[in-house]
């Protein structure tokens, strides 16, 4: 048979909870102040009070732990990209904010994390991914070919600053695109 609290021991398992200190606990639940230090060691010693704050515990840590269902859903806003991280860019105008997407490598490993977890028709989730990678492999090559555009124009003395602006995310992108080649290779 399950015994209840009473008010004053609910009192003390709560205030002990956010403590950690029995006799600071019991005076605060309104034990006397000479009798505190025993009462609230006797308090922890009995099994519906103990009961009552392991399970407390227990519910505050699961709601501070990412479940796995959590963990799929971050990865699933990933891939899609409706997850948006801070971004801080420095101009000689002034500092910066702003919201971006994760870039394609993110997105695919992303992607990746999620496809773990459904075992299923590997022929498919390799193709997934495949055409991923290949999407990236464009946009690179896209990229490759502004900046070689950029150079050319560079040199003709012909380049205006958009243009180089371009020149430089294409840049950052072949970047990624190599760091991306060389950390899948090392996967495989």
């Amino acid at each position: 048979m399950k015994r209840k609290l009473t008010p004053k021991q609910q009192r003390f398992a709560d205030e002990y909870i956010k403590s950690g200190n029995a006799a600071d606990a019991a005076r605060k639940a309104g034990y006397k102040e000479n009798t505190a230090r025993v009462a609230g060691a006797q308090n922890l010693t009995k099994l519906n009070i103990k009961k009552y704050i392991d399970e407390q515990m227990a519910e505050i840590a699961s709601k501070r732990i990412m479940d796995a269902r959590e963990a799929v859903e971050l990865l699933t806003r990933i891939a899609r990209g409706e997850e948006k991280e801070t971004v801080i860019s420095s101009t000689p105008e002034g500092v910066y904010e702003s919201q971006k997407e994760a870039d394609l490598k993110t997105r695919i490993s992303a992607v990746k994390e999620i496809l773990k977890r459904y075992p299923g028709d590997d022929k498919l989730v390799k193709a997934q991914i495949s055409k991923a990678e290949a999407d990236v492999r464009i946009a690179t090559a896209k990229a490759r070919i502004v900046e070689h555009q950029a150079d050319e124009l560079e040199g003709a003395g012909r380049i205006n600053p958009l243009l180089s602006a371009l020149a430089k995310g294409a840049q950052r992108l072949v970047s990624e695109e190599e760091k991306y080649d060389a950390n899948t290779d090392r996967e495989d």
